[in-house]
């Protein structure tokens, strides 16, 4: 049987799902399982909403999401545009399912269909004549204006326009006012709007390209081909680094002709004197010689550089030079013996203020004195400090830090990907940077507090000097909006004003209107009341009322918002990290590793890409709105419109499909499955699994995928086909770690005669009994469903885990010294061991500076492209050279953020001590494992490693799961143990239970 794909109405879809009773493991008749799944309902109703933060796949999603978009551009159009769906599946009599096999190219061509233009609104639709017909609809019924440069209904053909390539300089067709602030401007961001004359961009170079500087201040024009840098370090062309031996962490770039910034000899730089209150001189005047003296010893800053009073006989210092420009400096200074000079040019008011000053070469640069690799060096960094003081003359002179971090920024992302942006959304942005300071400083304030609206009167910034002026200037450039050029505001909007005001201000206007409420009564109550009176017509005396009390407020234009927020997804790649991660580096807080930035392939191909992707993220976040409000009827709405937008073809794994629209929509769909799970909707849960495995052939996803239908078959008493898709997810694969030995064992467990009479090869593998050790304590409480708490050997409260150590560390346990760390401990030698591996230089894994890891690590890719390296450290490793490499490791990169290493939570003779214990080839086993798939190994790992050493200095290790009296082993930590004991390590549970009553 072929599986084909129905276009279905939205309606029809999420009816059927209302309709349908949940479906219970049961043979009695639908009826009588209806009766019996309400009752379960209304038992558990008062527990949804702690039911729905529990669903596997919501933490995945929220951090997918990141912080919350204040305004969604296509919100109204998610929550009620009808759309189509499609239905991946169709069941025979028996209801049996059969992967398309020879059907492929039928699938493949509706799902391939070609886009065609909507001559009402202009959009671009996919699908069949039905999907076209219902979008012209609800195009009609919307009674949407049609643009002059849209076809009429004559004109209309159901044939896309030829895509002909283009100059990325006329890239930008889209016009909108970005200088509209009575209102919400949609039209600026475009997000999830397909333009009608967009082409599909190819190149990385643009016309209007701006010249801009990395935030460490490194700088390099974008063209076609270039590889980008960043964080600093440049890298040749072929994407291998020149590392001289002897100049370590120097990377350099070869370039195809002279450039005049490779040299600075002759060459005058400008650039300030900071840290003036470390300052030995107060007195300064204007043109007083100076010199540079490095300052090795710098706690702060190991590339500090001191700037000396010439007229002191270079005894006193006046300050330092900027930390961004000290960096490259430093390695002139230090490595090719260059000295500078220079003098001040102007003398500030302020004593403590930056001094402007100009340096140069003390001597010319010889190169011809230099080998070939030392001249490539010297000229990259030669290049890095003319970029640094590049950038310093188009910084202000007085900007903050963190205006100053926001402006690059904003720079970087229109450097690096201006093809996603329209000529008046580059237009818009540039305008950012002719605001004054204090315009820019109110507006980052602003963007980065939570709002949405902020009274005038509680606004007040020791660093922004008028704030009226400020808010005039930024309302007229349409960054923000203010009540007072509004006569009335959407209801929303007006909630969120309501939300400001405190609860004796509320009281006070519910006493002046009609409305009657409780003295006693909650804030969301008076608010309440108050949108109650808001739509019954009274919204213009009651606005008023309101704005009495609050005074003028304003608010982020959801156009400056959306722009803003594209901004930050481009320039971070996640919703995670902001501005605060500037800040935590700029104090020391947080120290990012050094890497290459080889950017060859951009993240987004074309602007379409991104606005899809972007619109997927808005699906995500209402439906995890959506959850956390207990609406169940725009959950159902959110995961039909992520199942019906899933394609195959956009499914393809590679190291950007985690920036993909159906990556975001398969997300959705998947907390789809446990909502309908948790609702006992096993029939939908199905036909969305089934949907998912169709289209995500290669995701390592599809072992859990897989698992979760094989059980909600056998929950609809459907036990031959969940045998069989637990048969054929063997044979896939992507199925691995816990999820293949789940299906392992459901096959044993269900295939049993008749069903099956071959028993399979991997029965006495997965029966191998795992060595267990029994251990008694005095419970301090036997409650289920809570952590079990046991007395200690010396009387104190402890888990199961710690009681467990104290056995092993007795005599009866044979004496081990050992950590409860589960997977930290083996993740921390992992990142330390390989740590040159992870940051290598491959293409495309490292887009920005604040990456703790590349972007390839939870895929096969990252094997792959480094196995070359991978293998020679491997058998380093396996020739007994671990403990070598820890301590370098740990002594080079202490206290620098790398994915799953733990500073703080052990020491280095912890580490020193595991790595010798385990042994050599062990050791290289582990890390092979998880460089060959970390993103399934990763988790799941026993809880105890416990180590011991002989009399003669060899040591050995043990590795202890522990499983309190209601718990059992998971099919992950099983397959973990079987994995040690296969590597020859010795493993075993250890089960604390408390003592047998007689």
């Amino acid at each position: 049987m072929l599986i084909s794909i129905h276009p279905i109405p939205l309606e029809h879809y999420t009816s059927i799902w209302r309709d349908k009773s949940p479906q219970i493991n049961s043979p009695t008749p639908r009826k009588k399982e209806g009766e019996k799944t309400m009752k379960i309902r209304s038992k558990s109703k008062s527990k949804s909403n702690t039911n729905r933060t529990m669903l596997t796949g919501r933490e995945s999603l929220i951090r997918l999401i990141g912080k919350r978009r204040r305004f969604l551009p296509n919100r109204q159009s998610i929550l009620s545009d009808p759309f189509q769906i499609y239905s991946s599946v169709v069941r025979d009599e028996n209801e049996a399912v059969e992967l398309l096999e020879d059907g492929g190219d039928k699938l493949s061509e509706s799902l391939d269909c070609e886009k065609v233009i909507c001559p009402v609104c202009g959009n671009k639709i996919r699908g069949g004549e039905y999907m076209i017909n219902s979008h012209l609809d609800a195009c009609l019924t919307r009674g949407t204006k049609r643009k002059l440069s849209q076809q009429t209904l004559l004109q209309f053909n159901f044939s896309p326009k030829s895509k002909a390539k283009i100059d990325p300089s006329n890239l930008d067709d889209t016009k909108s006012d970005p200088t509209c602030h009575d209102k919400d401007v949609t039209e600026l961001s475009g997000v999830g709007i397909e333009e009608t004359n967009s082409n599909t961009y190819e190149s990385s170079s643009s016309s209007d390209n701006v010249s801009l500087a990395y935030t460490d201040g490194s700088e390099e024009n974008l063209v076609n081909g270039d590889r980008s840098t960043r964080g600093g370090l440049a890298v040749n062309d072929d994407g291998n680094d020149n590392l001289l031996s002897n100049l370590s962490g120097i990377a350099v770039s070869d370039i195809d002709s002279a450039d005049a910034d490779d040299d600075l000899s002759g060459k005058l730089l400008a650039t300030f004197i900071v840290g003036r209150r470390f300052s030995e001189e107060e007195e300064l005047h204007t043109g007083d010689s100076i010199f540079l003296c490095r300052d090795p010893e710098n706690i702060k800053d190991p590339n500090a550089i001191k700037v000396l009073s010439a007229d002191s006989g270079y005894s006193k210092v006046l300050g330092y030079i900027p930390r961004e420009l000290a960096e490259h400096m430093s390695k002139l200074m230090d490595t090719f013996g260059i000295s500078f000079e220079g003098c001040i040019l102007s003398v500030p008011e302020q004593s403590r203020a930056v001094v402007p000053i100009q340096i140069w070469c003390q001597e010319k640069i010889l190169f011809s004195d230099l080998e070939g690799e030392k001249v490539q060096v010297l000229q990259s960094l030669c290049r890095h400090v003319v970029n640094v003081v590049k950038l310093s003359e188009i910084t202000p002179l007085g900007m903050v830090k963190y205006q100053q971090n926001f402006c690059l920024l904003i720079q970087e992302v229109l450097r690096t990907t201006p093809h996603v942006f329209t000529h008046d959304e580059k237009t818009f942005l540039e305008k950012f940077f002719l605001l004054s300071n204090d315009s820019q400083r109110l507006f980052i304030r602003l963007y980065t507090r939570k709002g949405p609206w902020f009274r005038m009167s509680n606004i007040s910034y020791t660093e922004i000097l008028d704030n009226q002026i400020a808010v005039k200037e930024l309302s007229d450039s349409g960054f923000v909006c203010s009540t007072e050029t509004t006569s009335e505001l959407h209801k929303d909007d007006f909630e969120r004003i309501l939300n400001i005001l405190t609860v004796s201000e509320l009281r006070e206007v519910l006493s002046v209107t009609n409305k009657k409420s409780n003295h006693s009564s909650r804030k969301q109550e008076f608010i309440s009341v108050l949108l109650s009176a808001y739509g019954d017509g009274s919204s213009s005396l009651l606005y008023k009322m309101v704005l009495e009390k609050t005074g003028s407020c304003i608010r982020i234009s959801s156009a400056a918002d959306s722009l803003m927020w594209r901004v930050e997804r481009l320039f971070f790649c996640n919703g995670e990290q902001d501005l605060s991660a500037f800040l935590l580096v700029d104090l020391g807080i947080v120290k990012y590793p050094t890497y290459n930035c080889i950017v060859t392939d951009q993240m987004f191909s074309s602007r379409n890409d991104l606005l899809s992707y972007e619109e997927a993220l808005e699906v995500a976040q209402i439906m995890d709105e959506s959850l956390e409000e207990d609406d169940s009827s725009a959950v159902l709405r959110c995961i039909a419109i992520s199942t019906s937008r899933i394609s195959s073809y956009a499914a393809k794994t590679n190291k950007f499909s985690c920036f993909s629209a159906s990556w975001v929509y398969s997300k959705v769909v998947f907390l789809g499955v446990s909502f309908l799970e948790s609702e006992r909707r096993y029939t939908d849960a199905v036909d969305l699994l089934k949907h998912l495995l169709l289209n995500f052939a290669e995701d390592r996803r599809r072992g859990y995928w897989t698992l979760r239908l094989s059980i909600d078959l056998e929950h609809l008493g459907r036990v031959n086909e969940s045998l069989s898709v637990a048969e054929s997810g063997l044979d896939d694969p992507w199925v691995r770690a816990g999820s293949r030995i789940s299906l392992q064992r459901r096959v044993l467990r269900l295939g049993k005669p008749p069903r099956r009479w071959k028993i399979p090869s991997y029965s006495e593998s997965i029966k191998r009994k795992i060595p267990e050790v029994h251990v008694q304590g005095r419970p301090l409480n036997c409650k289920t469903g809570t952590k079990s708490r046991f007395y200690g050997e010396d009387g104190e409260q402890c888990g199961v885990e710690e009681l467990a150590l104290q056995y092993y560390a007795g005599e009866d346990g044979g004496g081990w010294q050992g950590v409860h760390s589960e997977g930290g401990i083996w993740l921390t030698i992992f990142g330390l061991l390989m740590w040159d591996v992870i940051f290598s230089d491959v293409p495309n894994v490292f887009l920005t500076r604040f990456q703790t890891s590349p972007l390839d690590l939870d895929t096969d890719y990252f094997y792959e492209a480094r196995k070359s390296i991978i293998e020679p450290l491997l058998l380093k490793i396996q020739e007994g050279m671990a403990e070598e490499i820890l301590i370098t490791s740990w002594e080079s990169h202490f206290g620098t953020s790398c994915r799953g290493v733990n500073w703080n939570r052990h020491s280095l003779t912890e580490l020193r001590a595991v790595v010798s214990c385990i042994g050599s080839r062990c050791m290289a086993t582990i890390c092979r494992h998880l460089a060959q798939d970390y993103r399934s190994w990763s988790s799941g790992m026993p809880d105890l490693l416990l180590w011991r050493f002989h009399s003669d200095y060899s040591g050995e290790a043990k590795l202890a799961e522990v499983k309190g009296p209601r718990d059992r082993l998971s099919e992950q930590q099983r397959a973990w143990l079987l994995f040690f004991m296969d590597s020859g390590f010795n493993a075993e549970v250890c089960r604390v239970n408390p003592p047998v009553s007689k």
